[in-house]
């Protein structure tokens, strides 16, 4: 049986999730004010672009860690929290310590 503290769990991901919120921002931040244009020099431009990239991607994980973190959090509320969405079982506390938005027990997540 698991002995998590759900509502610990809870808070700890509305904490990451504020953290995680202001950190896209920031990125978005960077990635809109960019209204000059490229500089002249072509390694310059280059190392911009990159970053650019960088920013890019960096925006995408965190928009994709946000949604599970949502979704973690609507499944506490719905009361399905500790139960793998695959085949129903305990997910695991120390699975759930480790992946607090874990929704599938480790069976299923290394068959997935």
């Amino acid at each position: 049986m698991i002995m998590l503290d759900i509502q610990g769990a809870k808070s700890e991901l509305k904490i990451k999730r504020v953290e995680l919120d202001e950190r896209q921002q920031r990125i978005s931040r960077h990635t809109r004010h960019r209204e000059e244009p490229l500089p002249a020099d072509f390694a310059e431009q280059a190392i911009e672009l990159e970053n650019g990239e960088t920013l890019v991607a960096l925006d995408q994980e965190l928009s994709l860690e946000l949604k599970r973190i949502d979704r973690a959090l609507a499944r506490i509320e719905a009361g399905g929290y500790l139960q793998c969405e695959n085949c129903g079982k305990d997910i695991g506390e120390e699975r759930l310590r480790a992946l607090p938005y874990s929704v599938l027990c480790i069976d299923c997540a290394n068959q997935a």
